[in-house]
């Protein structure tokens, strides 16, 4: 049994869809963070950094804050969606990237353009053009695959949350569309589906 610590967020989706996916039983513990959950101390004893997710794994004892580092944990551990030989340097690769490029940058672009639009013209041009041009890395990426590397893996579950934002973003998927049928095709998982409405239901997964 998991007990997973989140909230409705690209980060936390990431690790409910996983464990949808492995089909692990998992408790949810809310925690939310518009109104400074974050910052209780059981959460804190687990999540340090004070951002969700975070999980306990009652079998093995391991506490875990990062939404990547709990993806490769929880895929290790079972043993799927992470590949072998060089499919797997290339999901640790991708994961990577997602958690050093595509969230940050995405998640800058939600600041500027969503919650605080009109506040800085420079911040955002600077996020929403960067914003884009991951996209466009992804989009190259996907051409002639399926999944960004091999088969399905924890790379596509860690992108697919952040792309899920596309109209926070005020980007057009149809200007990526070997990226957007990527989208199509991974929105239509049962697994994704009920990843998504993890801790509740907000809203459908978002359709281009």
């Amino acid at each position: 049994m998991i007990d997973l610590y989140t909230w409705t967020t690209p980060n936390g989706r990431k690790v409910s869809i996983l464990l949808e996916e492995l089909g692990v039983p998992y408790t949810v513990h809310p925690i939310d963070i518009s109104k400074d959950e974050q910052f209780q101390p059981h959460f804190l004893a687990i999540s340090p950094n004070n951002r969700i997710p975070a999980i306990f794994d009652q079998e093995t004892g391991v506490e875990m804050m990062e939404s990547g580092a709990i993806m490769l944990y929880l895929a290790e551990k079972h043993g799927q969606f992470i590949g072998e030989g060089k499919d797997r340097l290339r999901c640790i690769e991708w994961l990577m990237w997602q958690m050093g490029g595509l969230g940050p940058m995405a998640g800058q672009t939600h600041h500027f353009l969503r919650f605080n639009k009109g506040k800085s013209d420079y911040a955002e041009q600077r996020y929403h053009n960067e914003t884009k041009r991951l996209y466009g890395v992804l989009n190259k990426r996907l051409q002639g695959r399926d999944f960004i590397t091999g088969d399905y893996s924890i790379a596509d579950m860690a992108c697919w949350p952040w792309i899920s934002r596309f109209e926070w973003q005020e980007i057009d998927l149809d200007e990526y569309p070997d990226l957007k049928a990527w989208y199509l095709r991974i929105a239509e998982r049962d697994a994704v589906q009920k990843g998504y409405s993890v801790p509740h239901f907000t809203t459908d997964v978002p359709m281009p």
